[in-house]
């Protein structure tokens, strides 16, 4: 994991400066079960396009939030996995969860 400095004052921002990004959420909850290979990733997402899904893959690899593990066989496989640190956003994605039902409830 890389160090990251200068992260802001606000406990939120910092928060949403690591997970803030619509897929980013949705990859920590497709991973929340366990292991995923790229491809299963990139299906579970629609229309997510793979330059993107790569490039939030690699930030939270290296924010520290998903382990990539890349098997010596040709042709390579990738597989995603969080760390304890990703897996410790439960919670939050529990929450969000919550309130999403909540207030598709509500707005019936």
């Amino acid at each position: 994991m890389q160090e990251i400095k200068n992260l802001p004052a606000c406990s939120v921002e910092t928060t949403l400066m690591l997970i803030g990004d619509k897929w980013k959420v949705l990859i920590l909850r497709d991973l929340m079960p366990g292991t995923k290979r790229f491809g299963e990733l990139k299906k579970s997402l629609g229309s997510v396009s793979q330059k993107v899904l790569t490039a939030q893959l690699r930030d939270m690899e290296e924010n520290g939030l998903v382990n990539r593990k890349v098997y010596p066989e040709v042709p390579p496989r990738v597989e995603y996995s969080l760390t304890d640190l990703g897996m410790s956003l439960k919670p939050v994605l529990d929450a969000l969860q919550d309130w999403g039902e909540d207030y598709k409830r509500k707005s019936v």
